[in-house]
C-alpha cells in the first residue's frame, strides 16, 4: 500500500483556538508539511483546487512548483485538478512544465470540483460541468501524448494541427479522476482504463463503496483486465496515539471545532458526535492496532492500494500532529505495505516513493 499526505489548503480559523493565521503563513505551513511528508516517508504530496472560500489552493501548479524546489524524492499530486472550469490547453502548458520541474514526479488527480461559487466564477452550470470535465480531459490527454492536435471541442475554440510547448517529461502521465458523488467521473475513468480516487471523505462508506463497484463494473465492460483497476481512498480525518483513550480525548476538541464551524455555514452535520464519527465515518482515530484495523475494513469494500491521511494538522498542536505522523510511519504504514498489496503498476513509474533517475542534461521520462 502506499500512502499520500493532502492539503486542500483551507484558510480559517483554527477550530480549537479560533485564530486565523496569516496567508503567508498557511502557505508557509503547506512547504513545511510537504517537506516534512517526504522526511516521514510517505510516497506522495498532493495540494487540492478550489476557487472559493475558504480554500486558498486556486493554484495549485505554483505551489507543487515550490514543493518540487524543496524535495527531491516525493511524488507531487493534483486533488484535484479541477478540469471542469480550465482551459485544459492552459491545463496543459501549467502541467507540462511543473513536470520537468518536479524530474517527472508529478501525477493528477481530476475531477469536475465542487461548489455553487466557483461553477459561477467560471460561468460553468450543473448542467454541463460533466460534459466539460469529460471533454477537457479528453483534450487534455491529446495533448498530453501528441506533438500536434486538431479538434473541435464544444466548450473552447478549435485547433488545427496545434503545437503546445513545452512538451512533458513523462509520456504519458499517469491520472486519476476524483470520485464523489457522481457515476460520471467513475465511468470516465474506467473509458479510459485510469485509476480511480475515492474522496471518501463526508460520509459513511456506503456511497463511496458503491461508486467503487461501479468503476470496477465499467472497467470489465471496457474490456480492462480486472486486475489492472486501481483505487485510492480518502480519509476525513487521522489522529493515533499509543492509548486510544489518549487520541480520543485529544482529538474530541478539534471535532467539536469542526463541527460549530460547519454549523456556522450553515451545514448539517453527517456526523454529530465524535463517537459516530469515529465508527462510521472514515476518520482513523484511536491507537496504531485500531487505525490498522479500520483501514482493513475499508479496504474489504474498495480494494484500495493508495491511502491518504491530511497533511495539515487541523486543530491539533504542531506536536500532537509531528507525532501522529511519526507513529503512522513508525508502527502503522509498515504493516499496512505488508499486509496489502501495492497498486499494480511497473517499477519505473510505480515505486511512488522515488524520483526517476536521469543523466544531469536528459532526463529519461518513467513509463507505465
Amino acid at each position: 500500500m502506499k500512502f499520500l499526505a493532502i492539503t486542500l489548503i483551507v484558510h480559517a480559523p483554527d477550530p480549537v483556538t479560533g485564530v486565523q493565521k496569516p496567508t503567508y503563513d498557511r502557505f508557509q505551513e503547506v512547504l513545511d508539511n510537504a517537506v516534512l511528508a517526504e522526511a516521514l516517508g510517505f510516497d506522495g504530496f498532493g495540494v487540492g483546487e478550489r476557487h472559493e472560500r475558504p480554500f486558498i489552493s486556486s493554484s495549485p501548479p505554483v505551489v507543487l512548483s515550490h514543493v518540487a524546489a524543496l524535495t527531491s524524492k516525493i511524488r507531487l499530486f493534483t486533488a484535484v485538478t479541477t478540469l471542469s472550469l480550465l482551459d485544459p490547453v492552459r491545463a496543459f502548458e501549467d502541467y507540462a512544465t511543473l513536470d520537468h520541474l518536479s524530474r517527472g514526479r508529478l501525477e493528477l488527480i481530476i475531477g469536475k470540483g465542487n461548489g455553487t461559487a466557483q461553477r459561477e466564477l467560471f460561468h460553468v452550470t450543473p448542467e454541463d460541468q460533466w460534459e466539460r470535465n469529460a471533454e477537457s480531459y479528453e483534450l487534455f490527454r491529446q495533448l498530453w501524448r501528441n506533438d500536434t492536435v486538431t479538434a473541435n471541442p464544444q466548450f473552447r475554440p478549435a485547433l488545427h494541427e496545434a503545437e503546445v510547448w513545452p512538451r512533458p517529461l513523462q509520456r504519458p502521465i499517469r491520472v486519476w479522476h476524483g470520485s464523489a458523488t457522481s457515476r460520471e467521473s467513475v465511468d470516465l475513468a474506467a473509458r479510459y482504463g485510469d485509476p480511480l480516487f475515492s474522496a471518501n471523505v463526508t460520509n459513511p462508506i456506503e456511497p463511496y463503496a458503491e461508486l467503487v463497484r461501479y468503476y470496477r463494473e465499467r472497467w470489465v465492460h471496457y474490456g480492462h483486465d480486472p486486475a489492472e483497476a486501481i483505487v485510492g481512498a480518502g480519509t476525513a480525518g487521522y489522529y493515533s496515539t499509543r492509548k486510544s483513550q489518549d487520541a480520543i480525548d485529544a482529538y474530541r476538541p478539534v471535532f467539536e471545532g469542526q463541527l460549530a464551524f460547519q454549523k456556522k455555514l450553515g451545514m448539517t452535520p453527517v456526523f454529530a458526535t465524535l463517537e459516530d464519527y469515529i465508527e462510521r465515518s472514515s476518520a482513523l482515530i484511536g491507537s496504531p492496532q485500531q487505525v490498522i484495523e479500520k483501514v482493513h475494513r475499508y479496504h474489504e469494500q474498495f480494494g484500495h492500494s493508495v491511502l491518504h491521511l491530511h497533511a495539515d494538522a487541523g486543530g491539533l498542536t504542531e506536536d500532537q500532529h509531528r507525532g501522529a505522523l511519526e507513529l503512522f510511519q513508525s508502527d502503522i504504514a509498515p504493516v499496512l505495505r505488508r499486509e496489502i498489496p501495492d497498486p499494480p503498476w511497473g517499477s519505473a513509474i510505480g515505486d511512488l516513493a522515488a524520483a526517476p533517475s536521469a543523466p544531469a542534461h536528459h532526463p529519461q521520462p518513467a513509463t507505465v
